[in-house]
């Protein structure tokens, strides 16, 4: 794949760059409540305006409709971004006009402004090319430093990208070589775990990670679709009637490719989805007609963990269980711990995204022995299903 344009190699001093970043934070009551994804944001901030260059950041923040709204204004964002960083970060009242150009205007070398919710104007969600130029006025250097947002075709994410010289930030750059590291030349043998509640929302995902694996582990509720697409009687567990046929394919898909396929041995089991429910654990062909499968059983998870032992790469997309309540949190933490410390052995190269994994991870406290974990939601999912990003891919065609 064509190497992505980098802004390290770029002259920024005394530039105008217009760096759209993803600040779509947790916030409650006009504060903000998880900062995780400024933090990751802030070096990049840092190190641009270091060099001397005007930082002025785009972004979005929830789901305004197209018009302003007070509640999903950036103000209380851009005020944690500035203590993150340390520094003065000034604020705009819009994206474009007069408010933008009066505040970038009045940067200096190495100063930082936010501009208001790009998502105030209904265009940006349209890719209008109008709306892309009133962005692209304010700046010398177009800098797309958002994974999280490169899925979507936004006037700020990729009609811009076509009207200023047009680069890759840091933190776009690392999630991309991640990725692809992971994908298109992982070290072998290369292992997924793919979890979630519902196979129809992973298809294009399974099909397209079954050839490329050696080994795939299917967690979550949608390892009960496949088991009941094997005859199995699953009970009162989530699953899908209508996509036993696609389980049925991915089987298929795995053993012509050469993909060991890992499905639950036993599960635990219980009557009713709530903490510390009773609970049993039982073959994955035994579940009882009263009960449902909240998490694969320690058995499934030993050999999960023995498979990994002898796997080079892991990806890891969707937890293992009910990973929300306890004791169905148990597989899932087993597991990520076990990855965990091969990673910190050095004998796994570990990639993780999507909000349920992140959460899980954390929750299990593995999380900051991976090699790199995603934020990004839809971005990651769809670069699992092999689909291209128009937010990258314009960045790639220059």
């Amino acid at each position: 794949m064509s190497r992505l344009p980098s802004i390290g190699d770029a002259a920024v001093s005394g530039k105008t760059l217009l760096i759209r970043a993803d600040l779509n934070v947790p916030a409650k009551d006009g504060k903000v409540t998880d900062a995780t994804r400024l933090e990751r944001f802030a070096p990049t901030v840092k190190e641009l305006a270091g060099k001397g260059g005007r930082i002025v950041i785009l972004a979005h923040f929830g789901r305004p409709k197209g018009k302003p709204d007070p509640a999903f204004t950036l103000k209380p964002v851009a005020d944690k971004l500035a203590e993150i960083l340390g520094s003065k970060v000034a604020f705009a009242e819009d994206c474009v006009g007069e408010p933008a150009k009066s505040v970038v205007s009045a940067l200096q070398d190495g100063e930082v402004a936010v501009l208001e919710n790009l998502r105030f104007h209904a265009e940006e969600e349209k890719n209008d090319e109008g709306f892309a130029r009133r962005l692209a006025e304010l700046g010398d250097i177009y800098v797309n430093d958002a994974f999280s947002c490169a899925h979507r075709a936004h006037a700020s994410t990729h009609a811009i990208a076509k009207l200023k010289p047009a680069y890759a930030g840091p933190s776009l750059l690392a999630e991309v070589n991640a990725l692809e590291s992971a994908l298109n030349e992982p070290q072998r043998p290369v292992a997924a775990v793919v979890g979630g509640a519902k196979v129809s929302s992973k298809i294009g995902v399974l099909e397209f990670l079954v050839p490329k694996m050696d080994h795939l582990v299917i967690g979550g509720g949608m390892a009960n679709t496949f088991l009941a697409a094997q005859g199995h009687d699953v009970g009162k567990s989530l699953y899908e009637a209508d996509a036993k046929e696609t389980a049925l394919k991915v089987m298929k898909l795995a053993e012509t490719s050469g993909c060991k396929l890992h499905l639950p041995a036993d599960v635990v089991a219980a009557s009713e989805f709530k903490a510390h429910a009773e609970n049993e654990t039982v073959p994955a062909d035994a579940i009882p007609a009263d009960r449902m499968a909240l998490d694969v059983g320690s058995r499934t998870a030993d050999s999960i963990v023995e498979a990994l032992s002898s796997c080079r790469t892991l990806l890891w997309n969707g937890p293992l269980g009910a990973f929300e309540i306890e004791p169905f949190d148990a597989a899932t933490n087993k597991v990520a711990l076990a990855a965990a410390k091969l990673t910190k052995e050095g004998r796994l190269v570990t990639v993780a995204g999507g909000g349920d994994t992140v959460a899980a991870l954390n929750a299990s406290g593995a999380a900051d022995d991976f090699t790199y974990l995603s934020t990004a939601g839809g971005a990651f999912l769809e670069w699992l299903e092999g689909k291209e990003l128009p937010g990258i891919e314009v960045l790639r065609k220059g």
